[in-house]
């Protein structure tokens, strides 16, 4: 904490004024009104509990410094552990780090001992400002500071390198604590079995498990859940589904079930279990509630998403803002903007003040829909009313105006966000480069990437694939093919993405054999080609008017277990037609149709009349049009003008009038 002087705490307290300025009524019944002691006390009468009530009650911590410094100064009152407590506490808490250590270094000279509670304060007060590592060092101190290592001071020590990650530390320090024969409570175990969960080792959280129970330390639901809610989102719903019912019914672990269930989409399973609550006389909570809400939102369940709110509300269940959130979220994704709106409104009637989550939700709704005039004056109101835009608030404006490629739009969020003081992080930049080259700007995009390694925030995978999809579709394929060196330089591997990009972008100017020399890359590097890889390795054949090859290899593709599916059937069928082997068409369309293979669409129908037109004549033609309609596809306006060109051309030898009143009547 800074003074309007600029100054610290610390750098104030060591001056070490003679005169209180800010005393209380106690003080003021020692000091004179100049601040001096009276001439008739000659000892402390300042009590412990007076000194402590005072800087308790003080809101103001610098105040409340001043107060303790100035009655030690002017000799009315010795500090005790506890008052040096309670202005370490104070300190800690509005972190004053400075402050606390010049404090702890005054006990140490004064020979007063740190206990447990104060070195616990001092190291939460040290997580809180994130020095964990300077926290560590100061535990490996205690003993300077007159204090012994306890299980409490060791859990809260782990518990603050666990908040900060720091995963590779936390081992040593539990050695550590064994060494100093402490013996682990279940805290403990819970702090060791999360962190093993966070870094993705829950086998080990299992035996930590087993652990606990061999040493008679019975682990509680906060231990079940931990291990639980992992095994969920590592997919193992089952496992933990038997893991819950050794420890029994309690809340939370439900609510981890349901979570784990709702996550694979296995409603049925979830909603067994919240029958299961009811019948456990387990009452659900918001959490439950709004677990399965998100989830059948996220699904495009919106309608079963609303009768769950509904429901919650009848059982007495109030909503928070995050099921508001959520509900609202399955209406922004299937597209019902002004439902979404009407249940905003909704949320802030009944009190809920929009946070930046829900704000980011209603943002990324309206960009997705391409309503990014709304998206912008939501965002000015956000400002307004007190929630100022974070890094994914302006990614999610900057991929808006990308998609709808405004670079206007996206500059004039991106200076915006210069201005506004926040750094872009790694999902902005990948935005911001994704519309500069939708515009074709790309030795501006090169420069933001290089400007992305000065700022300390290095490109990532996703960045690379946008710079390089982008050069694939501006036709710069040779420039392309040298970001790949910049891309390993910075440790990242082509995966399957940019690998059909250069194949595409190979493929758009005509270069047949260096796209099949990047599919041969693929397949040294054992990435696995998708259909995707083989449509358009496909298509290059077809559109070469290389029908042989591309027979060929469409064998190669169906042998090495991927089936064509409906591009690749559209593409040959095209391909067929355009040589005027409309027979081969034909068949083709049966004997895949007949065997459930392909479900054509209204692009495979144009082509398959165009050859039924060639080879049979218009009334088979009309024939196959009534079958299409039949199946729910509607004609488009291609296949009208091929249809009427055919009848026309062939008015000398097919003639029936007929035929035109079918066409006239099916439009």
């Amino acid at each position: 904490m800074y003074l309007k002087g600029g100054r610290s705490l610390l750098l104030q307290a060591q001056k070490k004024p003679r005169i209180p300025v800010f005393l209380s009524d106690d003080a003021n019944s020692v000091l004179g009104h100049s601040g001096k002691p009276r001439a008739d006390e000659t000892q402390v009468i300042l009590h412990e509990s007076d000194v402590a009530r005072r800087l308790s009650r003080d809101p103001d911590v610098s105040s409340a410094f001043r107060f303790f410094e100035s009655v030690a100064n002017g000799g009315l009152f010795r500090h005790t552990r506890f008052t040096y407590e309670v202005m370490v506490k104070k300190l800690g808490r509005e972190g004053e780090i400075d402050a606390v250590q010049y404090l702890l270094q005054q006990m140490k000279l004064e020979g007063i001992g740190c206990g447990e509670e104060l070195f616990v304060e001092v190291i939460d007060s040290y997580r809180r400002v994130g020095l964990v590592e300077q926290a560590l060092k100061m535990f490996y101190r205690i003993r300077e500071f007159g204090c012994q290592p306890t299980v409490k001071i060791y859990n809260h020590l782990l518990d603050a390198l666990l908040s900060d990650g720091r995963f590779s530390m936390i081992s040593p320090v539990y050695s550590n604590m064994k060494k100093d024969g402490m013996e682990p409570n279940v805290f403990t175990y819970n702090i060791l079995i999360k962190a093993l969960c966070k870094n993705g080792r829950v086998d080990g959280a299992l035996k930590l498990l087993e652990e606990m129970s061999n040493r008679e330390c019975l682990p509680n639901s906060v231990s079940y859940t931990t291990i639980v809610s992992s095994l969920c989102k590592v997919g193992k719903v089952e496992k933990g589904r038997e893991l819950a019912r050794k420890f029994g019914p309690y809340l939370s672990v439900y609510n981890a079930m349901i979570d784990g269930f709702c996550r694979e989409h296995r409603f049925e399973e979830a909603f067994r279990l919240f029958a299961e609550m009811v019948d456990e006389n387990i009452d659900p909570n918001v959490i439950t509630y709004t677990s399965i809400i998100s989830s059948l939102s996220d699904a495009g369940h919106v309608e079963l998403a609303m009768a769950i709110f509904s429901q919650m509300s009848v059982r007495g269940c109030h909503p928070n803002i995050y099921s508001f959130t959520s509900l609202m979220k399955g209406l922004l994704l299937r597209r019902k903007i002004h439902e979404a709106l009407d249940w905003w409104d909704k949320m802030i009637r009944e009190g809920f003040l929009p946070n930046i989550v829900s704000y980011n939700t209603l943002l990324h709704g309206l960009s997705s829909n391409g309503s990014m005039k709304e998206a912008v004056l939501v965002a000015d109101q956000m400002e307004k009313n007190g929630v100022p835009p974070n890094s994914t608030t302006y990614s999610i404006l900057i991929d808006g105006f990308a998609k709808s490629g405004s670079l206007v739009g996206a500059s004039e969020i991106w200076n915006k966000m210069m201005f506004s003081g926040c750094c872009p992080n790694v999902v902005v930049y990948t935005c911001m480069v994704d519309v500069l080259c939708k515009n074709k700007l790309f030795d501006q995009a090169y420069s933001l990437i290089l400007k992305m390694v000065e700022d300390n925030c290095p490109p990532n995978l996703v960045t690379f694939n946008v710079f390089i999809g982008g050069l694939c579709d501006g036709g710069r394929i040779d420039w392309a093919i040298k970001v790949l060196d910049l891309m390993r330089k910075y440790g990242f591997s082509p995966d399957i993405i940019t690998y059909n990009q250069l194949i595409n972008g190979f493929l758009k100017v005509g270069r047949l054999t260096a796209a099949f020399e990047i599919a041969k890359e693929m397949k040294e590097r054992g990435i696995r080609m998708t259909i995707m890889t083989y449509n358009m390795l496909f298509s290059g054949f077809c559109r070469q008017g290389m029908l042989q090859s591309a027979l060929q290899f469409l064998g190669e593709m169906v042998v090495r277990g991927t089936n064509p599916d409906a591009y690749t059937y559209n593409m040959l069928t095209h391909a067929y037609c355009k040589q005027g082997k409309f027979k081969e068409a034909i068949r083709l369309w049966e004997a895949s149709t007949e065997a459930g293979e392909w479900q054509p669409d209204v692009t495979a129908y144009t082509h398959h009349i165009w050859g039924i037109c060639n080879c049979f004549g218009m009334e088979d033609a009309v024939i196959c049009l009534h079958n299409m309609i039949n199946k729910g596809i509607s004609p488009n306006i291609v296949m009208w003008n091929l249809l009427v060109r055919n009848f026309f051309n062939g008015m000398g030898s097919l003639g029936p009038i007929h035929i035109l009143d079918d066409l006239i009547g099916n439009g």
